[in-house]
């Protein structure tokens, strides 16, 4: 009885880890469909004009004996794809058919009978050829997007062969011997072809890195969360979507919240990232310490600060230090940054607190009082080199006094230098580090074209394009 309550223990957790809800969705239009089954068709039509096929040979039945033939030197020289469409079976996968494509293919041939033997170059013209497949898209064991051929079948029609100086007879006896193995050949090994073919991109798609370093303190895990969801106008893709301190995968104090992306279909991919998203971002960077900072002399861009300044505001300062000193300010974040995403609105919120040092002649620093700081700022984001990227601004500080060794004053006095301070110290530092971006998911050879931005109510959208590099 424990063993059995033990396992429908583990099987409650594992069912709820695998339900767990996105920090990230992918949807994938018709429209994006479209697109990769242009660039698919283009890059298959490619591949088959560069191929070097093997060569054919055996025999068929003549009267009382075998016509020999062999076929080699196979090259296609023209592929078309008139009519192809591509279109999506709702919990099952992707259809493709490609309608009356078209091949011409050279090659050399030769036949022998027990009467007579004769070889040339030949150019065939296939015409009428049908293909239907369709694929799956399961979910492997790490988290890998992936595909794989369910069905394939494949129909030829016409087939016109021009044997090069043969006339008559013979031409005709030949050109029947030789249609029966190019029939044959086609309608055996285009589908062996066309699996090929996406176990090549099945390959490509578990080989992306699902684990991506933003930088030396954290990285984020693409991995799919569960299986892609297809529907008649679009498949879902929900992924994981967490950030972690970089080499420490345990999970953030949070627990998604589900969020539905908005029925559009202009655009052929749709990239949605929850605020759990970047919450959970907000903690790793929280974690490794990111979100302290300490301003010195050494370190200050425009003035030397000392007491001396701080003195001819507060006379407490002035009183306790009379000989000028350096002032050392350590900020630190007291507590995890509070991100919410809103209409048109990236709001982060940032509890913490400032303590101001006098820095004595032998090195040593001496406390002089502590603040409460609380900061509001937005974030404007913008994508550049397949990176999100973002600039911090600061629209609402508040100061309290926490501690002091100077004797208690008012810490309006303050409020404009430390305002100061923070605005061309801290968030030029913030934004330096916000520039060097957020990597996107890995597309591959894929790179995002027209990618608009969209901030609602829970989540932020990427709407875009893509274009294929070869």
């Amino acid at each position: 009885m424990v063993k059995i309550r033990c396992s429908l223990l583990v099987l409650s957790l594992l069912s709820v880890h695998l339900n767990a809800n996105p920090g990230l969705k992918v949807r994938i239009t018709q429209k994006g469909l479209e697109y990769a089954k242009e660039v698919g068709l283009e890059i298959l039509k490619q591949n088959m004009e560069k191929e070097h096929f093997p060569d054919l040979s055996g025999y068929e039945k003549y009267g009382l004996g075998n016509v020999k033939y062999n076929i080699s030197r196979i090259h296609i020289t023209a592929v078309e794809f008139p009519g192809a469409s591509i279109s999506l079976i709702p919990e099952t996968g992707i259809k493709l058919v490609i309608g009356n494509a078209s091949l011409t293919i050279d090659m050399n041939w030769n036949i022998r009978t027990w009467m007579f033997k004769d070889s040339g170059r030949s150019t065939v013209y296939i015409s009428k050829v049908f293909v239907t497949a369709i694929f799956s898209t399961p979910l492997d064991n790490t988290g890998h997007p992936s595909i794989s051929l369910t069905s394939c079948r494949t129909t030829s029609g016409d087939i016109d062969i021009k044997l090069n100086g043969k006339r008559g007879f013979l031409h005709n006896f030949f050109i029947k011997y030789l249609k029966k193995p190019i029939h044959r050949s086609l309608v055996t090994n285009s589908c062996p072809n066309i699996r090929s073919g996406i176990q090549l991109i099945d390959e490509d798609l578990r080989s992306l890195n699902v684990l991506m370093p933003i930088d030396d303190l954290a990285e984020v895990d693409y991995s799919l969360n569960s299986l892609p969801a297809v529907f008649r106008p679009f498949i879902d893709l929900d992924l994981k979507g967490i950030v972690y301190p970089a080499g420490n995968h345990t999970g953030p104090p949070y627990a998604a919240a589900p969020f539905i992306i908005p029925d559009q279909s202009d655009s052929m991919l749709y990239l949605a990232f929850s605020e759990y998203f970047f919450q959970t971002s907000s903690f790793a960077y929280y974690t490794a310490g990111a979100f302290n900072i300490t301003i010195a002399e050494e370190t200050c861009s425009y003035y030397n600060i000392s007491t001396e300044i701080f003195g001819s505001i507060i006379p407490e300062v002035a009183k306790y230090s009379v000989t000028p000193y350096p002032v050392m300010m350590k900020l630190m974040a007291t507590e995890i940054p509070i991100i919410s995403l809103e209409q048109d609105s990236f709001m982060v919120e940032i509890q913490g607190s400032m303590e101001v040092f006098a820095v004595l002649p032998d090195s040593t620093t001496q406390s002089l009082f502590t603040m409460n700081v609380t900061a509001n700022t937005s974030i404007a984001l913008n994508i550049f080199d397949q990176k999100l990227m973002g600039s911090l601004c600061l629209n609402r500080l508040q100061f309290s006094l926490a501690h002091s060794n100077v004797g208690f004053f008012e810490i309006s006095l303050l409020e404009n230098i430390l305002s100061y301070i923070l605005q061309t110290e801290v968030i030029p530092s913030a934004n330096a580090k916000l520039s060097k971006g957020f990597p996107l998911p890995n597309l591959a050879k894929l790179t995002l074209t027209r990618p608009h931005i969209t901030i609602a109510q829970g989540y932020m959208l990427i709407s875009t394009d893509v274009h294929y590099k070869q």
